[in-house]
């Protein structure tokens, strides 16, 4: 029986895509400061987090498909991730309309984006310390991206948009619940979702130079890096 853990930051996810608008302070400073730690938050949960596990998914590659592995294959997934996400928004950039439909192809891009992350928390069952630490990182990833789409589209974000993107999420559940897949087609999908928030981070949590605030980024850095380092040494995650 799966852990309600799982289910629990699906909803935080959801909050989270309700609340976007309101959750950044509104000073500019603050708001500098902000998106500093939020950027050097993600930075290091992809350094000490997502690319050892996707070491770890690697390795755990179990016959009768080991002998056909180069210990590459998986990092060429989430290769796949970056290239298709930078590709799909550029064709989404290019091929501007209008406003409007400029608005669904990227709220729907992004419902597909949260279904398949919600896959991942559910189907790898991301559980206690873990779990808080995996929420609290992704959940400010979320925060900067919603918060992207709101600034760029107010009016249809909180007419439509957040709820697609929930809907969004509780689709990746209902995927990871009715649906048994193989440890390697899910260490696959594991990949490409690592490749998409790779390429979401250094797009949009990432501050510029003129909108960084060094010490708060390099304090974020230092101290999730300590702390998530700390607990895989003691947890063993």
């Amino acid at each position: 029986m799966m852990s309600i853990i799982p289910f629990l930051v699906g909803i935080v996810f959801i909050a989270i895509h309700f609340l976007a608008n309101v959750l950044i302070p509104s000073g500019k400073m603050n708001r500098i400061k902000w998106f500093s730690f939020s950027g050097g938050l993600a930075v290091s949960y992809v350094f000490v987090y997502l690319l050892p596990t996707l070491h770890k998914e690697q390795t755990n590659i179990d016959e009768p498909y080991r002998h056909l592995t180069m210990e590459s294959e998986i990092y060429f997934v989430g290769l796949l991730g970056v290239v298709v996400f930078f590709g799909i928004q550029i064709i989404i950039r290019q091929n501007y309309i209008s406003h409007v439909s400029s608005f669904w192809s990227v709220i729907m891009f992004y419902a597909l984006y949260n279904a398949l992350v919600s896959y991942v928390v559910l189907s790898f069952e991301v559980s206690g310390i873990q779990a808080i630490f995996y929420c609290f990182a992704i959940g400010l990833h979320f925060i900067a991206v919603a918060h992207d789409m709101w600034r760029e589209f107010p009016q249809e974000y909180n007419k439509y948009g957040r709820y697609i993107l929930a809907v969004g999420i509780v689709l990746g559940w209902l995927f990871a619940l009715t649906t048994d897949l193989t440890p390697l087609f899910k260490s696959i999908i594991f990949a490409f979702v690592s490749g998409a928030m790779l390429f979401t981070v250094f797009k949009h949590e990432l501050p510029s130079e003129k909108e960084a605030h060094f010490p708060t980024f390099a304090a974020a850095v230092v101290i999730y890096s300590f702390i998530t380092m700390s607990l895989k040494f003691f947890f063993e995650w």
